[in-house]
């Protein structure tokens, strides 16, 4: 791949070439060459979409959890009786997303909470969580607050939550000045990978399973399947040993699930069997029937599908390069290749 392929690469997904999981093999026409950048744009927008409905439905469910985490009091300042009321067509509005399905994708979350006593009767919680390094994130955070402040006139807490593997980036705040005139906003910056973990397994609050959660599939790249898999088994088990309300334990370890994923299929059944064997569960969680209809309506299952045939049929890369390019399991593409899928 030449340098302006390389550069109209980066633009089209967002990544170096060299971090996109992929292989490209000298000799390969110009056509493999877009399926390839089709297939990487797919995958990375798949798991981008994949953890964002993971994360916007875990901080629904435990908001109260999750605002409790952060300030142990919360539950002195707000009134936990009156219902959390989401914003997220709201934002939208301030914030139209672009025509684009590859666009990058941010979780965020306005939501509105009624306070127990005081001057406010409510105020709003601004919510980003920021998987991947952006030189422009505290920028962008002002621009949510100025516009949030414009539109309510209410005051506004924002938590930056950064779930990236980069160690540097932890933006803290935004401050632009000239000639005489400043301005400094600073937010809420939880940076995941500084967690200790034995302090997160000894809280009893739930929002810590899910930062554990997190770190755990931080430790993919350095750990093999085997590795990782003992490690979600002994979260898994953390998890519900927890005193937490059944609704909650349901919850996080759909979260958990989904969040934590394997390349192997032969994984995932352990995994399950481990699960079923610990909860005796008779039936799927309400996310995940979420997500499987998620999946189905934007097809993202056959689009896969349709990639993996045409690298196929092109011979030019091996089973095992496609796997990683698609984010599939060798199994599936196995199935495929012997006309079983």
């Amino acid at each position: 791949m030449n340098s302006q392929q390389r550069r109209l690469f980066r633009i089209h997904t967002g990544f170096p070439f060299n971090h996109a999981k992929c292989v490209y093999l000298v000799g390969g026409k110009t056509s493999n060459i877009l399926l390839l950048i089709i297939a990487c744009i797919h995958f990375h927008t798949r798991c981008m979409k994949r953890d964002d409905t993971l994360w916007k439905s875990i901080l629904e469910d435990i908001f109260d959890d999750f605002l409790l985490f952060f300030d142990p009091q919360a539950d002195a300042i707000f009134d936990f009786s009156k219902d959390f009321e989401y914003l997220d067509k709201e934002l939208e509005q301030l914030f139209p997303p672009e025509d684009n399905l590859y666009q990058t994708r941010f979780v965020d979350k306005l939501v509105k909470v009624h306070c127990k006593n005081g001057d406010n009767e409510w105020i709003l919680v601004h919510i980003e969580v920021q998987g991947y390094h952006d030189p422009h994130f505290s920028q962008r955070m002002f621009t949510y607050y100025s516009r949030i402040l414009d539109k309510y006139n209410k005051p506004v807490t924002a938590f930056a939550i950064f779930t990236d593997g980069n160690e540097a980036f932890r933006p803290c705040e935004y401050y632009r000045e000239f000639m005489g005139t400043s301005i400094l906003y600073r937010y809420n910056a939880f940076k995941i990978l500084d967690q200790d973990d034995e302090m997160l397994r000894d809280s009893n609050n739930p929002f810590a399973i899910v930062i554990l959660t997190v770190k755990t599939a931080l430790k993919r790249k350095s750990l093999n399947e085997d590795e990782l898999l003992d490690l979600k088994i002994e979260l898994t088990k953390s998890l519900l040993e927890k005193n937490f309300l059944k609704h909650k334990i349901r919850k996080l370890m759909a979260f958990l699930r989904y969040y934590v994923r394997f390349e192997k299929y032969e994984t995932v059944a352990k995994f399950d069997q481990v699960l079923d064997a610990l909860t005796k569960r008779t039936k799927n969680m309400g996310i995940e029937e979420f997500l499987l209809d998620r999946a189905k309506k934007e097809g993202q299952y056959e689009k896969s599908l349709e990639i993996i045939r045409k690298l196929l049929k092109d011979k030019v890369y091996s089973i095992e390069e496609i796997a990683r390019v698609v984010g599939e399991p060798i199994d599936l593409i196995n199935k495929i290749r012997l006309g079983n899928q």
